[in-house]
């Protein structure tokens, strides 16, 4: 088969092509590199979040038969129109349950224990004072895990090394995991409302979609802290600077942010000849979080380990060999 693959670093492709030796493989790193021969004779395509599949691109790929999207989020992609055009589409639903875990926890001791802020100190000063870095022990503490699939409870099962109380909210408890754990499931806004740490480990879907926002957010406990390793739009973007002007949040870590595709390609926006009102403000939004001295932001880097990258790419591999032989793995068609 003619498969299209959109990589991010040079080593994939000779991992990719070992996995896939029998097909036809043209590589790139952007669909705008690609031609529209190439787009053409696509039967199978993959990409990663990074490359958004919309329904222009799904049109000019009209032999296009599975799409393999190398992430567990799949609103990169257009599903309906991929669902309208009978093409299939998989994605790799297990790759970084603790990678990710453990990075949702690297951005909270950073800010419990202002580590960025005593480093950046030290650098750009050369002044070891200890004022204004006073921290706090997560011991004692409650975490609010947002979503308990496979991430949220690595989550809490890191949150119980830690000697922390942990409640959660998930529209599809899993009573049995918080008997073995000793968490208890509540309600949203009982959640915002009793934690001193919310975490979110929840998918980007129209249920989901800014289930934090401007509505909700006076809910959250004063003082509280918010990590984000999901998706930015799980959370309204105004919500948390609005939070932050309050000082309803003390702090918080950001491993994704809304519209960070703009971000990435400001000028592009910008110069765009009817840009989105609602993009240019969450870009604006996006400069005062990043600027923000009580915010860490990180660029999508949770899942970004050397095994996890691995375990992604060979999970890949085995979606698109068992399409080929009539077996699909992974689909996110039954799932929506």
């Amino acid at each position: 088969m003619n498969i299209l693959y959109f990589y991010n670093e040079e080593w994939e492709k000779d991992y990719v092509q070992k996995g896939l030796g029998e097909h036809s493989i043209d590589f790139f790193k952007s669909i705008e590199e690609t031609t529209p021969e190439i787009l053409n004779s696509t039967e199978i395509v993959s990409v990663f979040v990074s490359n958004p599949l919309g329904k222009e691109f799904l049109d000019a790929m009209p032999n296009l038969k599975l799409i393999a999207t190398r992430s567990t989020g799949f609103d990169h992609i257009d599903i309906e129109v991929a669902k309208a055009k009978g093409v299939e589409v998989v994605s790799v639903p297990f790759y970084g349950e603790n990678t990710v875990a453990e990075f949702a926890f690297a951005l909270l001791l950073t800010l419990s224990r202002k580590t960025y802020d005593a480093y950046d100190r030290i650098a750009e000063t050369g002044s070891f004072s200890q004022e204004g870095l006073r921290g706090f022990d997560l011991k004692g503490k409650t975490i609010g895990v947002i979503g308990t699939g496979h991430i949220g409870l690595n989550i809490i099962g890191m949150a119980k090394g830690f000697n922390m109380n942990v409640i959660a909210f998930d529209p599809f408890p899993k009573e049995e995991k918080a008997q073995e754990l000793g968490f208890s499931y509540v309600s949203l806004d009982e959640l915002l409302a009793g934690s001193d740490i919310i975490t979110i480990h929840a998918p980007h879907t129209d249920s989901t979609h800014h289930m934090i926002n401007t509505g909700n957010i006076e809910k959250i406990k004063k003082g509280a802290y918010l990590i984000n390793t999901a998706r930015g739009a799980v959370i309204e973007t105004q919500a948390i600077v609005e939070a932050l002007e309050k000082n309803i949040l003390s702090g918080a870590g950001l491993d994704v942010l809304e519209e960070e595709g703009d971000m990435k390609d400001e000028i592009t926006l910008l110069n765009s000849k009817h840009p989105k009102l609602e993009e240019l403000k969450n870009v604006l939004s996006n400069h005062y979080l990043i600027d923000h001295p009580r915010v860490i932001v990180t660029p999508h880097i949770a899942f970004n380990t050397d095994e996890a990258i691995k375990r992604i790419l060979d999970t890949t591999v085995d979606n698109i060999n068992s399409f080929v032989n009539g077996e699909i793995k992974n689909s996110v068609l039954n799932k929506i």
